[in-house]
């Protein structure tokens, strides 16, 4: 409430009075952010965010705050570019197909491909989808252009080690487009779009972008369209609405497609990564969850409250964030359209969830953001 009276302080200051854009039903968490969402996008630099909220397993409420453009406001058509929540459509793509038994989790990817930078390294023959999906090939950093001689490595065997990295979602997708001979935007569509009512969603640019891309604003301050993939990538820079994803997460937390034991996989912390997620002297020992690491497509974040599964994404002017506590049905999109977003992404948090533990971690990313030059 304390940050709720702030932000309607900031609100009456700034003489602010955007009305959301929004679908379906109010209720207390939705009031709430109606009244702070324009002090928290003006105090932050933030040109709009993007809300979806699920009960139930089902789409609650969508809202969107704030300006797609200088002078013209968001919508709920409005597309944004949610980095790397990317990852988790792939993942849910590739467990559907799993599920179905056209792709095996734990077939070597060399049976169709060994990457050209991998041909020297008999460990490249024991990667499998199991290990792409929960960042334990052995890739030791996010693109290969930051490695040396901007070439793919692999520092770990395969299976030993969680460390993210795009890298591990483009050898996924390129697995599963030579398995089925199909484009990964087409196996999406089969697999997840179109069973899920997803009609607005795109890996590659598409003339329905016209006018309605949110602009974003970079750390610089400055104002411009987000970046896109022309070829179309399986770990970023997928173009959607706040209404599709969400129909999407809630579609992930009811297990759609899915085999009991694929769901339960798929909460399986295959390394447990608390140390590093909770250093200390960056967060509290007591505010630290209970346990947390890479699962199959999505974070799993053990607060002893909630098992939460979690994805954010970032790019050079967008934060977001994706998150669903399968036990109790409820979950929480974010779409922010500035490199200040994370604060925004912690405050709305605030007012939608109640675990500690996990706004804690958010708001120390934040701050973290905010720290570097």
């Amino acid at each position: 409430m304390k940050l709720l009276a702030q932000a309607a302080a900031f609100l009456a200051l700034s003489g602010c009075t955007t009305v959301p854009a929004t679908t379906a039903l109010s209720s207390p968490q939705r009031e709430a952010l109606d009244a702070a969402a324009p002090g928290l996008l003006a105090a932050n630099d933030v040109p709009s965010m993007a809300v979806g909220y699920i009960e139930n397993g089902e789409v609650a409420w969508t809202a969107v705050y704030g300006e797609r453009a200088p002078g013209e406001a968001a919508g709920e058509d409005t597309l944004y570019n949610i980095a790397s929540l990317t990852k988790p459509l792939v993942a849910e793509t590739i467990l559907r197909l799993a599920g179905s038994g056209t792709l095996d989790l734990d077939t070597p990817l060399a049976t169709q491909f060994v990457d050209r930078d991998l041909t020297d390294d008999p460990r490249a023959q024991k990667i499998t989808l199991r290990h792409a999906l929960s960042h334990r090939t052995g890739v030791p950093d996010n693109w290969r252009t930051r490695m040396e001689g901007g070439k793919l490595r692999l520092d770990w065997e395969p299976g030993t080690r969680a460390h993210y990295s795009g890298e591990n979602y483009a050898m996924a997708a390129r697995y599963a487009m030579m398995a089925t001979q199909t484009r990964l935007d087409d196996l999406a569509g089969q697999q997840l779009f179109e069973p899920t009512g997803m009609s607005d969603t795109y890996f590659l640019p598409n003339e329905a972008w016209e006018g309605r891309v949110a602009m974003v604003r970079g750390a610089d301050g400055s104002l411009r369209l987000p970046d896109n993939s022309p070829q179309g990538s399986a770990a970023d820079n997928v173009h959607t609405t706040i209404g599709d994803y969400t129909r999407f997460v809630a579609a992930a937390m009811r297990g759609d497609g899915l085999t009991p034991a694929l769901i339960e996989q798929r909460a399986t912390i295959y390394d447990d990564q608390t140390a590093q997620a909770c250093p200390e002297g960056l967060i509290p020992q007591d505010k630290c969850p209970r346990a947390t690491g890479y699962g199959l497509g999505w974070m799993v974040y053990d607060s002893g409250e909630n098992r939460f599964l979690v994805h954010n994404g970032k790019d050079w002017g967008e934060r977001t964030i994706a998150l669903f506590e399968p036990e109790k049905g409820f979950g929480v999109v974010i779409f922010t359209s500035g490199a200040n977003g994370r604060q925004v992404i912690a405050d709305v948090l605030r007012l939608l969830i109640d675990d500690e533990l996990l706004i804690t971690l958010v708001q120390a990313e934040a701050d973290f953001e905010k720290s570097q030059p």
